[in-house]
């Protein structure tokens, strides 16, 4: 039986192709959407039914996520003892390696036999990435690309709202904001992969407590599967509070500079959908 939540992806994929179909169809490279969502808001499950229905369209689509290109944990190790001890949490600004991404972007116009685009995928799991010859590999150039991320397009925080920690993480982890201010700093290195994309679709979660409850819901899936690494209740409070800052900053401005706004309420139901 399908259910409600596979309803609507199937029926806002379609209006989400349907509103760039011209575009996408005009395009001659590939045509990128950012697909941004914070954690728990579907963006991974939504992006798979936008490819199928693209793909049933005739238009070839790869799907990057953001995830995927982590830095290992060793590298995160080395950003924790030379950076901040926080840094060795995977998700903030900074623990992505951006450069990869936009090389395997310029790359994918060009994808043949010949010469195969790979581009990496996280084990989430195992906290690192798998090894190379475990890489997806593409041989055509896509028609479509969609990349999808927990906060794509969202722009440094100003320095004064960096002044006071949001949370118990910050006052006791980072009680001199030298771990905040790095992260807003990387990204600034951001900005030129968000530039890339010629639309920008948010989801819009209600609030960032509901964020934490989709995000530990998840968590429980997971750990009812006996997933290696599934975090408990307590373990996933403070994985998240790593994310809190960002993730209110994202809920309060990504409205306004993207392309496509859909509104969800506490259940993901969509309730508003909004072109810019």
């Amino acid at each position: 039986m399908t259910s409600h939540a596979d309803l609507q992806n199937e029926a806002l994929a379609g209006h989400l192709l349907d509103q760039y179909a011209g575009r996408i169809a005009r395009s001659r490279r590939p045509y990128i959407i950012g697909l941004s969502g914070l954690q728990g808001s579907g963006k991974s499950t939504l992006a798979r039914v936008m490819k199928a229905q693209a793909e049933a369209r005739g238009w070839p689509t790869e799907v990057l996520s953001l995830d995927d290109f982590y830095y290992a944990r060793s590298d995160r190790e080395a950003l924790a003892r030379d950076v901040h001890p926080l840094l060795r949490s995977r998700g903030v600004p900074g623990t992505h390696e951006i450069e990869l991404l936009m090389s395997v972007l310029a790359a994918l116009p060009h994808a043949s036999d010949k010469l195969p685009v790979s581009h990496p995928r996280f084990d989430k799991g195992r906290d690192t990435r798998f090894p190379p010859s475990r890489w997806p590999r593409t041989t055509r150039p896509p028609k479509l690309v969609i990349v999808e991320g927990w906060a794509l397009g969202i722009r440094p925080q100003l320095q004064a709202a960096l002044a006071r920690p949001v949370n118990e993480l910050e006052r006791t982890e980072d009680p001199d904001g030298s771990w905040r201010h790095w992260v807003n700093k990387q990204l600034r290195g951001y900005q030129p992969l968000w530039r890339k994309f010629d639309a920008l679709i948010v989801l819009q979660a209600p609030s960032w407590e509901i964020v934490r409850r989709w995000r530990g819901e998840q968590e429980q899936e997971l750990l009812a599967r006996h997933a290696p690494l599934a975090m408990d209740a307590r373990a996933m409070e403070r994985f998240l509070a790593h994310f809190e800052r960002l993730s209110r900053h994202a809920l309060a401005t990504l409205p306004a500079l993207a392309d496509t706004c859909v509104e969800y309420d506490d259940d993901r139901h969509v309730t508003g959908l909004s072109h810019g």
